[in-house]
């Protein structure tokens, strides 16, 4: 499978980009230390600078393999660390990858999930061999229900980490978009 790794690209108000150490200050203060956007997504509450440090390092090293894929989003007008999107599953073996998001709640009303998620979508079919992107949210996550609802992804009955794990979703909300048809319609 042709992967590219994370690679820059951007939207018409942001900029996705490999995470960088000088990240750490715009995490802290808008997103990572706050359990209301950490929680929503179900990842932990990062409070110190040397914590959000390790995490960044363990980032920039994962940089090395081309399936790792994790960008910082940076609004282009303050040139802020404003949230993350990533595959936090890839499947090379059926072409598939599963999507994950976060923007800080000072940003929250503003569409940036959605442009991000949309830019990735984008740049993932057009630069690599995936062939399926999916993401879920939980029922109780309105927020990132709204972002999907309103992606080119549509609902599905079950996403490939369910699957693997014989398990079903059980309060998860499914989505997905094929290449094929991300292709055909656009």
């Amino acid at each position: 499978m042709k992967h590219c790794g994370t690679k820059n690209f951007e939207t018409a108000r942001l900029i996705c980009r490999p995470f960088i150490q000088e990240d750490r200050q715009d995490m802290l203060k808008n997103w990572i230390a706050n359990p209301r956007v950490q929680l929503e997504y179900g990842e932990p509450v990062y409070a110190t600078i040397s914590q959000v440090e390790a995490l960044l390092t363990a980032y920039i090293k994962n940089y090395q393999k081309p399936d790792f894929y994790r960008w910082a989003i940076v609004e282009k007008w303050s040139n802020e660390n404003i949230g993350q999107i990533a595959f936090c599953r890839v499947y090379s073996d059926c072409q598939t990858a599963e999507i994950e998001y976060c923007i800080g709640e000072p940003f929250w009303g503003n569409g940036y999930a959605g442009e991000a998620l949309s830019g990735l979508i984008d740049f993932t079919f057009r630069n690599t061999d995936f062939l399926k992107l999916e993401a879920y949210h939980r029922s109780k996550n309105i927020k990132s229900g709204r972002v999907l609802q309103k992606s080119v992804m549509h609902i599905t009955d079950t996403v490939e980490r369910f699957i693997r794990e014989n398990t079903s979703p059980n309060g998860e909300i499914c989505y997905c978009i094929n290449k094929d048809i991300y292709n055909y319609k656009f």
